[in-house]
């Protein structure tokens, strides 16, 4: 039982590590957007700031953008950066506005261990802020769910 125990513990020590260097990495990286901290403040209100700064995660149900049903694109709130089209938009019934698809070369991924386990976060390839995670239980063409916080999104109709 002890060595169960003891390699469970080195198991999770790992996976911790491995977390943390994902997470270095991917904030390590240089972005063409790039703001000191006190600006991000400014720029973003406090839930956009949480969400896209802090890598939070919105209550799910909250976002407005979570019913926008109009054709458009939904941009990142901390850049304009075009992410996500309103034709690939489904809703997953997770409570977060989700996409089968993005527009190519618009997003960045790192794996984050935030819950305890591997996921895949999403990140604006700009700014580097925090979207989301994309799993692989999405509809077809890709199998994909991007599922986004909606203040880390702008809906802009056309």
């Amino acid at each position: 039982m002890q060595g169960r125990r003891q390699f469970l513990g080195w198991l999770a020590a790992g996976a911790a590590a491995s977390g943390l260097a994902a997470c270095s990495n991917a904030e390590a990286k240089t972005y063409p957007v790039r703001f000191s901290d006190a600006e991000w403040k400014k720029r973003l209100t406090a839930e956009q700031y949480y969400i896209l700064r802090q890598k939070g995660t919105e209550v799910p149900g909250s976002s407005p953008l979570l019913h926008e049903k109009r054709k458009g694109v939904f941009v990142c709130a901390a850049d304009g950066n075009v992410l996500y089209s309103s034709a690939t938009k489904y809703d997953s019934k997770t409570g977060w506005p989700s996409f089968w698809d993005v527009v190519p070369g618009s997003i960045g991924k790192s794996i984050d261990f935030e819950t305890g386990y591997p996921r895949t976060e999403v990140h604006c390839i700009k700014c580097g802020g925090h979207l989301g995670h994309v799993f692989d239980d999405g509809p077809k063409p890709t199998g994909k769910r991007y599922c986004m916080n909606g203040d880390a999104l702008v809906f802009s109709p056309t």
